[in-house]
């Protein structure tokens, strides 16, 4: 979908945790009116997200994981009809019903350099904990848009950072995490507005 006049494109975010990328993707485009961000759903109450969105004054709601299987989310995204559904850390598995109905219109982040260190229970410091452990010599992050399968949908970017033996996993996380800072907002950006 191509920008025309005053359309808005609209933008509904997942996450399960701090929340971090989030905020930081509300700030990007704090000043943006060519964009509005309808709203934040979490499956975690205790979410730290939930917080950092408050300033922004985004409605948000939490959902248990049969709302999820059940359709009731579904039903939800299709009346909100997003041109984008952004995931970052949100560690539930997508529906296929949800991936199919909004086929290209859903990316995640993933702090790795897919197809390395994808799949079920491969999320956050257990990506940088077996990066360590394998002395992998990079790392990084991949944006790509999701599938009916963990990890394995289209890729959209990769940004890679190197690593040293001496790095701790805290370190390769922090130094992952800075990247995910980075570029998100702007691949985002480049996804909608493809400048």
């Amino acid at each position: 979908m191509t920008f025309k006049g005053n359309y808005k494109k609209k933008i509904v975010l997942l996450a399960s945790g701090n929340g971090t990328n989030i905020e930081n993707i509300l700030n990007y485009f704090n000043n943006n009116d060519r964009i509005s961000f309808l709203k934040v759903f979490t499956n975690n109450s205790k979410a730290k997200v939930l917080e950092r969105v408050e300033p922004f004054s985004i409605k948000s709601r939490c959902f248990n994981i049969n709302e999820l299987k059940e359709g009731v989310i579904l039903k939800e995204l299709k009346l909100l009809n997003p041109d984008l559904i952004i995931l970052a850390g949100f560690l539930l598995k997508i529906p296929s019903s949800i991936v199919n109905y909004f086929t290209n219109r859903i990316i995640n982040i993933h702090p790795a350099l897919l197809p390395n260190y994808g799949g079920k229970g491969m999320y956050g410091i257990n990506v940088h904990k077996a990066v360590k452990k394998n002395n992998e010599k990079k790392s990084g992050i991949t944006i790509h848009y999701l599938d009916e399968s963990y990890d394995t949908g289209k890729i959209i970017f990769q940004k890679e950072v190197e690593i040293f033996e001496s790095d701790s996993f805290e370190e390769i996380s922090k130094k992952v995490h800075n990247l995910e800072l980075e570029y998100f907002p702007k691949v985002i950006e480049s996804i909608l507005f493809k400048v």
